[in-house]
């Protein structure tokens, strides 16, 4: 095992033992009590059953095992479209094993590619904690022996894996709906924005352009967030091997989902192989999960979401583990943003089994946990294939097909995962290399202070943006507003610099598009509207990144920039409209953004 991951894993126990231990003995208490339906009075069992149909008798009978489904089905959204058959297959495949399923409930599915830019954004990091709160809701009826997960994007997973840890006495499996089918090349896409942007075409170009990418049911195929959260089911075990990139409404796509159903039942109290979630989620599949995210070139959304994650299981993990996994994590893929394949030619190299081999072999993953699929990592190098339309596993690909997509632990992209934690006397943020080129991973340069990203790009459009500089975006973080993914930046930031001119992000906000060519430092803790040396920053402070290093300070003299009082401006505009006024709660208790940016745990 590589020492750096071991003597992490060691810190992350220690430092856990409490709250582990505390989580621990509440799961153990709930699966020595069992489902409540071998108590519940015939009143309650008659509205349990009242709409199962011929899954009346075998449910209130306790014949087989009871699995509670759990959905983010919508239609508009296209990753979360294809679960509208998943309840059908699910069920079948239950009664076939000789149990029964039931939609125990639904979750919002809030998508950023829909809201970025908008006011709904500012809802979007919440809209994970209201997951895991809608979760709970549908599973305390208390009357399912395991629970399947049917979601994907940005918030959904995290909201659904919160919610799996605090019902860690059952089982839990995530079925994934799969990414569509490539459309028009990441590239070309991005390029096209930045010419929008410039000014150089029109709208019905960039319209065109962004429909002919986003163009089916299923997933984006580039590697944000809702790819990333698939790698990470699979990396710590939540999900049927090689089952995250698999295209939807396919013959495999369908063959997983019901050997997921089969499988919740196999591991269930009832059998002999019980594998409740709480002992998939240790710390050693975190930090498997912190591996996957630095080997991948993940999204940095998951910086906050492993936190958050793990706080709902007793696992206490922050930015400084991560930075140190990362520091010794090769990176071995290139998927667009960091490279111009996309998911489906990444799985088509090998995919994820092939770098969980790799990773294996090379001592970086943790082989001794446990899975969905049984015990040991190892399963997880094997891929599906189609047998008699059940599924069956052979060996995955044991080398990359196509190493200018996938190379071998042995022979990275990059000797690090590209994740670092900077710090300085403007408090914690991090940063992400992996597409950032080595003479732009250190800027020097005057501050131009924004509060919303519409006024930067609006300074953008006015031409304001022709010098070397480093945008500030200030009052973006959960207590201000949210903190809004700060996605439109890009296009601005990226021209800018396409240019000739030195320029970086500074933010207490979020912004996955971090992980492109821009430097960008990002999460900054302590936030503006929580007290945070960012508020004092000026117009003009030369700032200095230095992300080698690992460090983010403002270069002004210490008594003069302690004296100063701290940026107060007028937010009320953040707590109105388009249901805001609805998460004034979460604005006021919403704990830190290294702490998970969390309401709930």
């Amino acid at each position: 095992m590589n020492p750096t991951i071991e003597a992490v894993t060691d810190r992350i126990r220690e430092r856990s033992a409490r709250t582990r231990g505390a989580y621990l003995a509440r799961v153990a208490r709930a699966v020595e009590a069992g489902p409540a339906r071998a108590h519940l009075s015939c009143g309650n069992m008659a509205h349990v059953t009242a709409a199962m149909g011929p899954d009346k008798l075998p449910i209130a009978e306790e014949r087989g095992g009871n699995i509670g489904i759990v959905t983010a089905y919508n239609d508009m959204l296209s990753a979360h479209q294809p679960f509208e058959r998943f309840p059908d297959l699910i069920k079948a495949a239950a009664r076939e094993a000789g149990g029964t399923a039931q939609v125990a409930g639904g979750v919002p599915a809030m998508c950023d590619g829909v809201t970025q830019g908008q006011p709904g954004m500012e809802l979007s990091l919440f809209s994970r904690d209201v997951i895991a709160l809608a979760a709970g809701v549908a599973l305390s009826h208390n009357c399912f022996d395991a629970a399947m997960y049917l979601g994907v994007c940005d918030k959904i997973v995290p909201g659904l894996v919160i919610a799996a840890a605090t019902f860690g006495h059952l089982p839990a499996i995530f079925a994934p709906a799969g990414p569509m089918p490539s459309g028009l090349p990441n590239d070309e896409k991005s390029r096209i924005r930045q010419l929008f942007a410039a000014g150089e075409i029109g709208r019905e170009e960039l319209l065109a352009a962004e429909m002919a990418s986003y163009h089916g049911p299923g997933t984006c195929t580039f590697y944000g967030t809702a790819n990333t959260n698939q790698m990470l089911m699979e990396f710590m075990g939540l999900h049927l091997p090689g089952a995250s990139f698999v295209n939807p409404n396919t013959p495999l796509r369908d063959a997983l989902t019901a050997e997921a159903a089969r499988r919740a039942l196999a591991i269930t109290a009832r059998g002999n192989a019980f594998t409740p979630a709480a002992e998939v989620l240790d710390e050693k599949a975190f930090v498997n999960g912190m591996v996957g995210l630095n080997a991948t070139g993940g999204s940095t959304n998951l910086v906050l979401h492993l936190v958050a994650m793990a706080r709902a299981a007793g696992v206490a993990i922050d930015w400084s583990d991560m930075a140190e996994i990362s520091a010794v994590t090769p990176l071995m893929a290139r998927v667009y943003p960091n490279g111009i394949a996309d998911v489906n030619h990444f799985h088509a190299a090998g995919g994820l089994g092939c770098m969980i081999g790799e990773l294996l072999s090379a001592g970086l993953l943790h082989e001794d946990v446990k899975t969905v699929a049984g015990p040991g990592l190892s399963r997880y190098t094997r891929e599906p294939k189609l047998d008699g339309g059940r599924v069956r596993w052979d060996a995955g690909a044991g080398e990359s097909l196509n190493r200018d997509i996938l190379r071998p632990a042995s022979e990275p992209f990059q000797k690090t995962g590209g994740l670092q934690l900077l710090g300085g006397n403007l408090g914690r943020a991090v940063i992400k290399v992996s597409a950032v080129k080595a003479e732009n991973q250190v800027i020097e340069a005057p501050a131009r202070v924004f509060h919303d990203q519409e006024s930067v790009k609006a300074a953008f459009k006015a031409g304001e943006f022709d010098r070397d500089m480093i945008v500030v975006v200030r009052f973006q973080g959960p207590k201000a507003n949210g903190m809004p993914e700060l996605h439109s930046l890009t296009p601005p930031l990226g021209v800018t610099l396409d240019r000739g001119h030195k320029v970086a992000l500074v933010t207490d906000g979020r912004m996955s598009g971090a992980s492109g060519k821009v430097p960008s430092a990002i999460h900054l803790s302590p936030e503006a509207a929580d007290g945070g040396p960012i508020a004092r920053i000026r117009d003009g402070d030369v700032i200095r990144l230095d992300a080698a290093a690992g460090t983010l300070e403002v270069l002004v003299d210490a008594a003069e920039f302690e004296a100063r009082e701290p940026a107060r401006p007028d937010l009320s505009a953040n707590q109105e409209g388009i249901g805001r006024e609805l998460f004034a709660a979460f604005r006021a208790s919403v704990g830190a953004a290294e702490t998970g940016g969390a309401v709930v745990v």
